[in-house]
């Protein structure tokens, strides 16, 4: 008896609540995610340090990521000449740091003005190809045909047309995206549930309706997926577009590393093209997640639940 009552005594006694978070979930993930990330960087960069250490590289060839993130300013004093030739005089040109972010600025928009033409260009075709049957046979075929091309074999055709600047740089990332795009536009059509399609059908909709409200939010996650795929390829195009002569940009820091030998700045550049290729996707998964709110986990992976 006297258990029972210890044990009656103790279910009424009042639980104690558990712990309240000090940081809402959303705050916590999205710093483990950031936690997690710099402790990738800082592995490999690690094992790099070590090999360096060690004596299993050459420094010369192989210079560890203290010494060329370390001189920071030499580094960016190597951006002056770009801008240079585009009429600033020595007197005028802007601290080696503005530089640097001036040419961090300059392909990035290049990289973003292709990707804008692509896709606004690609998803009308693509949309247009299923409206009528007389636009999917008159160009599909092409683009298929054209799809296959690297975009490398694109730049003298974009030399030939545009010369030398911008537009050459720009368009090669167009055509970087603009037939994967195209197609994967296709396809998410071709994937739409049935289900939507004949409910949007029994209620009236009309085919505008049928596209702008139903078909169009369904295949938006999907091709923002193909955007993500596509955008390093274009991040890869414009480098080599730059190199060219576009008179500024990050591609052509690379081909003055070559031409003088400098490995510290070869990877000081490439340092600079995987931050900004980064956060490029980072503000594609941001995009998701705030006008793509339908979309099923968007910006989780299986992991966050």
């Amino acid at each position: 008896m006297s258990s029972m009552a210890a044990a009656r005594d103790a279910d009424n006694q009042p639980k104690s609540s558990p712990p309240a978070r000090m940081l809402p979930e959303a705050v916590t993930r999205a710093l483990a995610r950031v936690a997690w990330t710099m402790f990738s960087l800082g592995f490999f960069a690690g094992l790099w340090e070590l090999a360096w250490a060690a004596g299993w590289i050459n420094p010369r060839l192989l210079p560890p990521p203290h010494i060329f993130l370390g001189n920071f300013l030499d580094q960016s004093r190597n951006f002056s000449p770009t801008l240079r030739w585009q009429g600033f005089g020595m007197a005028d040109a802007p601290p080696p740091l503005v530089n640097v972010l001036l040419t961090m600025a300059s392909t990035t928009a290049r990289v973003f003005a292709g990707l804008s033409l692509a896709t606004v260009l690609s998803v009308m075709l693509g949309v247009a190809c299923r409206w009528f049957v007389a636009i999917e046979r008159l160009t599909l075929p092409t683009v298929i045909f054209l799809a296959p091309v690297s975009p490398i074999a694109w730049l003298p055709i974009a030399i030939f047309l545009f010369g030398i600047g911008n537009k050459p740089a720009v368009f090669m990332v167009f055509i970087a995206l603009f037939f994967a795009m195209t197609i994967g536009t296709i396809t998410e059509i071709d994937r739409v549930n049935k289900n939507y399609l004949n409910v949007a059908r029994t209620m009236g909709a009309t085919k505008a309706q049928l596209y702008s409200r139903v078909i169009l939010p369904a295949i938006a996650p999907g091709l923002l997926v193909v955007l993500r795929m596509n955008m390093f390829a274009a991040w890869m195009v414009v480098l080599l577009a730059e190199a060219t002569g576009v008179g500024s940009g990050l591609g052509q820091i690379i081909m003055l590393a070559r031409n003088t030998f400098n490995p510290s700045l070869v990877y000081f550049t490439v340092t600079l093209i995987g931050i900004l290729g980064f956060l490029s996707d980072l503000t594609l998964r941001k995009v998701q997640e705030r006008f793509l709110f339908w979309a099923p986990n968007a910006g989780h992976s299986r992991r966050d639940r």
